[in-house]
């Protein structure tokens, strides 16, 4: 008889969660994935990456027939929004995909029980009526939205929302304040801003999209606001009071100073996230998470307690769906008895507005920190391909070790920003230098060849600048 039910139990069905447990069953271990949802694949999934780019991709087809890329472009029409039709292809669209892991669970022989879990001890964990044992049990269980004090979310009234209510709203807002200007915020009011609303984002520090490098977020906010997205910087929002279908924020100078009202139909709180390690019985084990809510782990994702491993938005790093993904399938082939590989300094980040903006390794800031450094840069307005699509707003960015020559890091705003930085992660990924970019052929004409034209940059020679 075994000693244990599985070889491994995954708690948490998310990104990271339904990974891991594929991965682990793919390499022979009996496995078991534990998720309270009715449906698999986490926050990014039901209410998150999917559902949110599913909005974004056809907010921007409604702005571009409303008078923007496809009147320059000849094309003439005069578009009428089916609000309801967009969120059924947004429902669609996350429906199939929940339907896609579960397929893939049964395919891999994959376990899924149903349930909040909670650890009774360090091998034992409980969902509901039902009690398991395992080996290895890996906490994947993600993370929430981080609650603002003053201002309460009631995501059934659409007036204050967090990013969950903000994917449901029944109609478009008159005037919409987001609170938090970093990638969800912007995202989301992005797509509201195209499909009608007044944006205003209200952020506590001094510029957008924080961690990002310091020209990328200079010219995010321009780009932005001749979009017509509003911003207050360094302003910290104090309180918000609802009345009937109206919600007054209170706010005042993150320095401190008079404080002023600002009245909105719709208020979206996202000012970032918090892992979900409440309600998990870590106490029963002995498991104490850091100063964050986190559970530290060691380079295996083994934490203080024998058994027990983490992974994704639980531990420290970036809260990002593919970082969570790698390192669901790393924690798999430890398990396993093979070597997992995540490099947590070649992960990628992406805002997926119009245009995209995105950015691997240190920024420019950091990179100075740690010696001397070249860059180079060139604009997307001077690329064949994006001019030719009416796309010009943006840049590419590389960053290389002035000695050695390295990239360190690459940032850019384009169109399709999230696509191209993936040549960057993989060029910096075989230690890959400005020289080698430079010297490998790219496609024309391809939005990817700023990408060569920064990469020469560095070293003072573009072509097409």
């Amino acid at each position: 008889m075994a000693e244990y039910d599985y070889d491994v139990l995954v708690i948490g069905a998310g990104p990271g969660g339904y990974v891991a447990a594929i991965r682990a069953a793919q390499l022979g271990l009996k496995t078991a994935c534990a998720e309270g949802r009715e449906t698999l694949g986490g926050t990014c999934l039901n209410v998150g990456c999917i559902p949110s780019k599913a909005m974004l991709h056809a907010s921007e087809y409604f702005e571009a027939a409303k008078g923007g890329a496809m009147a320059k472009m000849g094309i003439e029409v005069t578009p009428k929004l089916n609000l309801g039709k967009m969120h059924e292809q947004r429902i669609d669209a996350v429906g199939g995909l929940t339907k896609g892991v579960e397929f893939l669970f049964k395919k891999n022989k994959v376990d899924w029980k149903k349930g909040y879990a909670s650890f009774v001890d360090a091998h034992t964990v409980k969902f509901g009526e039902e009690t398991v044992t395992a080996k290895e049990v890996v906490v994947a269980t993600g993370s929430s939205v981080t609650p603002l004090p003053g201002v309460e979310i009631d995501n059934s009234k659409f007036v204050v929302v967090d990013s969950t209510g903000a994917l449901e709203l029944p109609s478009v807002p008159k005037k919409m304040v987001v609170i938090g200007g970093g990638v969800i915020g912007l995202e989301l009011g992005s797509v509201w801003r195209r499909l009608g609303a007044e944006v205003t984002v209200v952020e506590f520090l001094d510029q957008i999209l924080p961690g990002m490098d310091g020209d990328v977020r200079k010219e995010a906010n321009k780009i932005f606001k001749k979009q017509g997205i509003e911003f207050k910087l360094g302003t910290k929002v104090t309180g918000c009071t609802v009345k009937g279908k109206k919600a007054t924020l209170t706010m005042e100078p993150a320095a401190g100073g008079a404080s002023e009202t600002l009245e909105a139909d719709c208020v979206l709180v996202s000012i970032g996230r918090k892992p979900n390690t409440e309600g998990l019985g870590l106490e029963n084990i002995g498991l104490e998470t850091n100063n964050r809510g986190q559970i530290e782990v060691d380079h295996e994702f083994r934490t203080s307690v024998a058994g027990v491993r983490a992974i994704g938005d639980v531990i420290p790093g970036p809260m990002l769906a593919h970082k969570a993904e790698d390192e669901g399938i790393a924690v798999a082939e430890w398990i396993a008895g093979q070597t997992g590989i995540v490099n947590h300094d070649v992960i990628p980040s992406v805002v997926y507005t119009l245009p995209e903006i995105a950015g691997v390794g240190l920024t420019e800031e950091h990179a100075k920190e740690d010696g001397e450094i070249k860059v180079g840069k060139f604009p997307m307005m001077a690329n064949s391909r994006a001019k030719t699509n009416h796309e010009p707003d943006g840049f590419v960015k590389i960053i290389t070790d002035a000695a050695t020559d390295r990239v360190l890091g690459v940032w850019c705003i384009a169109s399709v920003a999230g696509t191209m930085i993936a040549e960057a992660a993989v060029a910096m990924e075989f230690g890959a230098t400005s020289e080698d970019i430079a010297y490998t052929c790219h496609a024309h004409p391809t939005h990817s060849e700023a990408i060569k034209e920064a990469a020469m940059a560095v070293t003072g020679k573009p072509i097409h600048v």
